[in-house]
């Protein structure tokens, strides 16, 4: 799809949300139960999809894409006749006979950019808000997870005319065309790098931004956690879609009196999790392509190896794989991993770890493994990141009462539920004024007598 007739959908958006048609709670609430309606009916078709773009089971399709968004499809129909109405706040005594209320009002034309390791779950989670606050949207799916992208075009076609939901599939030709438009808001989820890109394109119009990004999430393992199930819990969220998730465990520092009973864990809880040969079992995943394939196998120290490590290129397949005695240095500690690759740093000082994170980028999660509630208050309260997880990994982002999102460069706002909902709505204060009383020390000519009152009344 070229500019021009990119130019044309966004201008049909723009005249058909000016029509008011998606301001009544009733009319978003037919959408998403419309919605909601097609899932349960396709899931079968979503999750087959998935398997051809990412090798997800069935299973697992259903456990972190398809049922977390049924889940916010619930919360929100739920919730949104709370979140949508006028909330009256109270009113200064110096505004008297006034009534003060906030009113959310979408924006109005949104873009929803969303990448390809979670194309389902990242397109529909930020388009349901969307659509939960009022606004019409524009869906570009990831190029790199086609069969995802075909099935959320299919859907959105069969459910809602373009000119209120239009997904356009395409790659960086599509991208550019897109971010060349006017929009009232842009939700992007990816790269740090393509997230400045579309920061820098909507500052010229002005336009809000949303941007999901990632970045090394760390993982801190204490001398007094249950070593057992940190590591149980961590191979699960690591290896979780192979590592390509955007909040995955990206490498651990480990307390060195209790590194080698930890790296035995592991290797154990791998093999219980994923078998002895999990390159070979149906309901192990792929990497998305060649390109990061490649990336991923250069990132790979055969010397640091202590699990795994093998790579098959015909099916875009790396094993579960954990490397010791990583450093900095290594070139695997350069970039955010985003596969299954799980390096070790050994540390003995917890304030080391807190000033090396806190000397990078602030990542988009972190986990800490530990019974010492004084731990837990000292990174909860010293390190940035966006969110986490205390003795587990990753299942803050499977809920809808808790805003995810990123800060600095893991990313800037939050989306899920509420937060969501609030994210594509803007906010108006209302000062609704009765007229049956004027007080007139606000006007010229001031007197001395008005100039107490306003000092009385305004302190």
């Amino acid at each position: 799809m070229n500019e021009s007739e990119i130019k044309k959908i966004v201008d049909k958006q723009r005249a058909f949300f000016h029509t008011g048609v998606t301001i009544p709670v009733e009319n978003r609430m037919k959408a998403l139960y419309k919605m909601r309606k097609y899932i349960k009916e396709n899931e079968h078709t979503i999750a087959s999809a998935l398997k051809a773009d990412l090798g997800k089971s069935h299973f697992e399709s259903y456990m972190v894409e398809i049922g977390l968004i049924l889940s916010e499809l619930t919360h929100i129909l739920k919730h949104i006749r709370s979140y949508a109405a006028e909330k009256r706040v109270p009113t200064p005594i110096h505004q008297y006979v006034s009534r003060s209320y906030k009113k959310p009002c979408p924006y109005g034309v949104t873009l929803i950019m969303s990448p390809w390791n979670y194309p389902f779950l990242l397109t529909m989670g930020p388009l349901i808000d969307s659509i939960a606050a009022g606004n019409t949207a524009v869906v570009k799916p990831s190029a790199y997870s086609p069969s995802t992208s075909k099935a959320i075009r299919d859907m959105m076609k069969e459910l809602f005319p373009e000119k209120y939901i239009c997904v356009i599939t395409g790659g960086r030709a599509e991208n550019t065309a897109l971010l060349n438009q006017k929009f009232d808001y842009i939700f992007f989820t990816g790269s740090k790098a393509v997230g400045q890109e579309v920061m820098r394109k909507a500052s010229e119009n002005l336009t809000p931004v949303t941007l999901e990004l990632g970045g090394k999430s760390p993982v801190i393992v204490t001398r007094d956690a249950d070593i057992p199930l940190a590591a149980k819990r961590i191979v699960f969220g690591k290896f979780l879609n192979l590592g390509q998730t955007c909040v995955a465990p990206d490498y651990v520092f480990c307390e060195k009196h209790i590194k080698k009973m930890f790296i035995k864990e592991l290797k154990e809880q791998i093999v219980k999790q994923y078998s002895a040969d999990p390159m070979s079992a149906d309901y192990y995943g792929k990497i998305v392509n060649e390109k990061h394939f490649e990336r991923l196998r250069a990132l790979i120290d055969p010397n640091k190896v202590v699990h795994g490590g093998k790579c098959n290129p015909a099916t875009l397949q790396i094993e579960p794989t954990v490397m010791d005695n990583v450093t900095f240095d290594d070139a695997v500690m350069k970039e955010e991993i985003f596969g299954p690759i799980l390096p070790i740093i050994e540390y003995e000082n917890l304030e080391d770890v807190i000033s090396k994170i806190n000397s990078m980028d602030s990542p988009l999660a972190l986990y800490l493994f530990t019974s010492k509630k004084e731990t837990v208050k000292t990174i909860t309260e010293r390190v940035q990141y966006g969110g986490g997880c205390i003795n587990d990994t990753i299942i803050h982002l499977a809920s809808s009462n808790l805003p995810f999102g990123g800060v600095g460069a893991s990313g800037m706002g939050s989306y899920h539920g509420k937060a969501g909902f609030m994210t594509f709505s803007h906010i108006k204060s209302i000062v609704d004024k009765k007229t049956w009383l004027d007080l007139p020390m606000r006007y010229e000519p001031f007197s001395a007598i008005y100039d107490k009152m306003i000092h009385m009344f305004m302190k």
